[in-house]
Formats: structure tokens, sequence, C-alpha cells
């Protein structure tokens, strides 16, 4: 089983393809290569370090409330 975690895009490095993303309050580098038109302050879903697609923020939210409530993360 596979799992893509919702992360709010912080900073973009145009130069490398890269972003920095927000998961949990935790920063991570994530590759760009397999989405289009993201910026800063959208949402992805993130699978080993790549941006699978963006993603609405309210379902982003209710996910990460999801992982909150069964203890998998600290914020919901």
């Amino acid at each position: 089983m596979c799992l893509a975690l919702p992360a709010q895009i912080t900073k973009l490095h145009p130069d490398t393809g890269m972003a920095t993303a927000s998961v949990d309050g935790v920063k991570v580098e994530v590759s760009l290569a397999l989405v289009d038109d993201v910026q800063v302050g959208d949402y992805v879903l993130v699978h080993v370090g790549y941006a699978l697609n963006k993603i609405d923020e309210d379902e982003a939210i209710k996910t990460l409330a999801l992982f909150a409530e069964a203890g998998l993360m600290s914020t919901p």
C-alpha cells in the first residue's frame, strides 16, 4: 500500500524544479516534475519526494484532520 500526504507549498525553486513544502509543520523538499502550475500556497499530494498532483485546500484540510484523528499527525 502506498500513502501520499497533503503538503502545502511554501517556497518554489524554479531553477531546480523543486519546492519546499510543509507537512504537519515539517519542511520537506519535493520534486515538481509531475505537476504543472504549482504556486506558493497550493496543496499537493506528496509521495516519496514527488508532488503527484495538486489538490483542493478543503480536501487537503479534511485529509489532514483524518490523519490527526487517527493519531498519525499532531495537527488537524
